[in-house]
């Protein structure tokens, strides 16, 4: 059987990263031949996480069709969030936990999307439908996966599911979830030596919306006040990304991961901060809005502005 890759989306996290580690275990045991790759360096959360389980992080790929003839797709399956040649290889199998826009294929693949905290719970689920044994290095890569999407199960997007997938690989990986997610978190906030351009970039998705190309990052911080005071230097670095990129709306979502809060930064045309504006029924001020009780981009911030810029 020819060898396939798996990968997550591009600025991927722990989910895309882990997800994506777990998924060729997986397959591997069923006669597969896969190789988890990333498509970019894992995030300080994540490399902790990593390191924790006792994982190298994966290699990191800029295409795919040099490599391979056929891919397998985990928490994305957007092209435009996909390695850059995916028009050039086939995806044979997608596991997801997203929207599904702009994707297609010349033929039929595995394709299965459940709409729950973290993909990693999908594939907990798909290991106990085949009976499949779970190892405690994957368990604990795929905890910390569904603790990261989560928020450790703080986040709306939360199900039972998620809860009962995360104390079932808690006991595999024989950790405490609510204290070592609390540590896996808090590592990945640490953003005071990291530049305006590198945060925008660490967690960061496009999207489609009627035409128009819409950025969406994300931080996460225990100090919230302490990174709106770096707004304007966010503003200058996400104007010249829009600006290189060509990005119709750039939107910062600045999450405090312990009160469950966030703040937005929007850069973009008056067109564009006016359906902003329409979609959280908030008005910006100097380019910045409060979101109280925002923390999931997939499930608070992406369909709102869905049904603005599509209304």
């Amino acid at each position: 059987m020819a060898k396939e890759l798996i990968f997550g989306h591009q600025n991927p996290d722990t989910d895309a990263i882990g997800t994506a580690i777990a998924y060729s275990y997986f397959q591997n045991h069923f006669g597969f031949d896969t190789e988890a790759v990333a498509l970019g360096e894992p995030n300080d959360e994540t490399a902790f996480a990593l390191k924790k389980f006792g994982f190298e992080a994966p290699r990191v790929i800029k295409t795919a069709a040099n490599e391979v003839d056929a891919v397998m797709l985990v928490d994305h399956n957007e092209p435009q969030q996909s390695v850059s040649d995916i028009d050039k290889v086939t995806v044979t199998h997608v596991v997801d936990h997203h929207r599904i826009m702009n994707f297609n294929t010349a033929a039929p693949l595995y394709f299965r999307d459940e709409p729950v905290g973290c993909t990693s719970t999908v594939l907990w689920q798909m290991f106990n439908e085949k009976g499949l044994e779970i190892p405690q290095n994957i368990a604990g890569i795929m905890l910390s996966a569904i603790i990261s999407d989560t928020l450790l199960l703080k986040s709306p997007t939360t199900t039972d599911k998620d809860h009962q997938a995360v104390e079932a690989l808690a006991k595999i990986a024989g950790v405490d979830y609510k204290s070592y997610g609390l540590e896996m978190l808090k590592a990945g906030t640490n953003i005071a030596d990291k530049s305006e351009e590198d945060l925008i970039d660490l967690d960061a998705k496009s999207f489609e919306l009627n035409g128009h190309t819409v950025r969406i990052a994300q931080v996460n911080t225990v100090d919230l006040p302490e990174a709106m005071e770096r707004k304007a230097a966010f503003i200058n670095a996400m104007e010249a990304s829009s600006k290189a990129n060509g990005y119709d709306m750039f939107v910062l979502v600045l999450t405090d991961i312990l009160e469950s809060n966030s703040e937005g930064i929007v850069v973009g045309s008056d067109e564009t901060k006016a359906l902003f504006e329409k979609a959280f029924d908030k008005k910006l001020v100097d380019d910045a809005v409060e979101l109280p009780g925002v923390v999931s981009r997939k499930k608070q911030v992406v369909p709102p502005l869905t049904e603005a810029f599509e209304g």
